[in-house]
């Protein structure tokens, strides 16, 4: 399986630390020192997660204008903040795309959805059920998130990305996805309360950040780790590390474990904030031109209700 090309989509408006001083107090420089954050992207009132997505999906085909996007036969798309549970972000892509009669699947695991949305697609790829599919993430965080919330209120940003996965390649520098290795850790610790997003409650909280600290680091370099053996691929050749953008004391920590120079840790989260599923997705985006032939990356996820997982890609030489 391949990924032919990725895009992102950002709304305009930045909401940066100096809002939540004046709402709540809380300092810039002590929002920094715990999370990394400066600012964070929200989306306009006529903005959703669907429109998001549909957002990244036109970003995406403007990239590729070569790419018949009729030819495509499966949309998975992903987020925990869906505009409807219904009529979802993956039925509104393909009423955009105008492609009818393909599954379309929508689903949600947390911030580690990305990743088992391309396993979703490796499953249609290998019974033969499809050929070219479109992975879309999307969160709107702050459609359900509480600003007033000490804890939690100032973490979270909107944003959307795109992907497309071919099963065989399309051009020389599609690259390879080489494995995808996902898993839930339920069981541990707090993980039935650490993350939780009830809208008839509080919206987006987290209680137990400490422990969602640990285990995110703990999961992320071990499930990385993993991968990297699995291949027998030396930290040190690895080009890129891309983690779910949750807190950048956790993506140092995960580099730290893991050996790999920091320089190759791709982060977005100073810039976006935590924008959950579509975090990694979106730092794939960013780096999407600087990848060069020869290139090993590695996406590793972490999400709410203690889900997480890997996916080593390789740009072909």
């Amino acid at each position: 399986m391949y990924l032919h090309h990725v895009a992102a989509y950002l709304p305009v408006a930045v909401v940066t630390n100096e809002h939540f001083t004046r709402l709540n107090g809380l300092a810039s420089d002590w929002i920094i020192e715990r999370t990394g954050i400066r600012e964070r992207r929200k989306a306009a009132s006529d903005e959703n997660a669907n429109t998001m997505a549909i957002a990244a999906t036109r970003a995406l085909l403007a990239e590729i204008p070569a790419f018949d996007a009729a030819s495509i036969d499966l949309i998975v798309a992903g987020t925990y903040t869906p505009h409807d549970t219904i009529y979802t972000a993956a039925h509104a892509v393909q009423r955009e795309l105008n492609i009818n009669e393909i599954p379309v699947v929508s689903i949600s695991s947390a911030c580690s959805s990305l990743l088992n949305a391309v396993e979703i697609v490796e499953g249609y790829f290998a019974l033969g059920k499809a050929s070219r599919a479109l992975v879309v993430v999307s969160e709107h965080n702050t459609a359900y998130n509480n600003e007033e919330d000490t804890m939690a209120g100032h973490l979270w940003g909107d944003g959307a990305a795109a992907l497309l996965f071919t099963k065989e390649p399309l051009a020389p520098g599609d690259l390879h996805v080489v494995q995808v290795l996902t898993g839930g850790a339920a069981p541990m610790g707090k993980a039935d309360e650490a993350v939780t997003l009830k809208p008839v409650d509080k919206g987006i909280v987290m209680p137990y950040g400490r422990d969602v600290f640990q285990q995110a680091c703990t999961y992320m370099a071990r499930i990385t780790q993993q991968l990297l053996d699995a291949h027998q691929l030396p930290v040190a050749e690895l080009s890129y590390l891309i983690p779910h953008q949750a807190n950048l004391r956790i993506s140092a920590n995960v580099v730290k474990q893991l050996g790999l120079d920091p320089a190759r840790a791709v982060n977005n989260i100073d810039r976006l904030g935590n924008t959950g599923c579509a975090g990694a997705a979106i730092g794939l985006a960013e780096i999407w031109s600087k990848i060069k032939a020869g290139d090993k990356i590695i996406i590793t996820v972490f999400g709410g209700g203690y889900s997480y997982g890997a996916m080593l890609l390789e740009k072909p030489v």
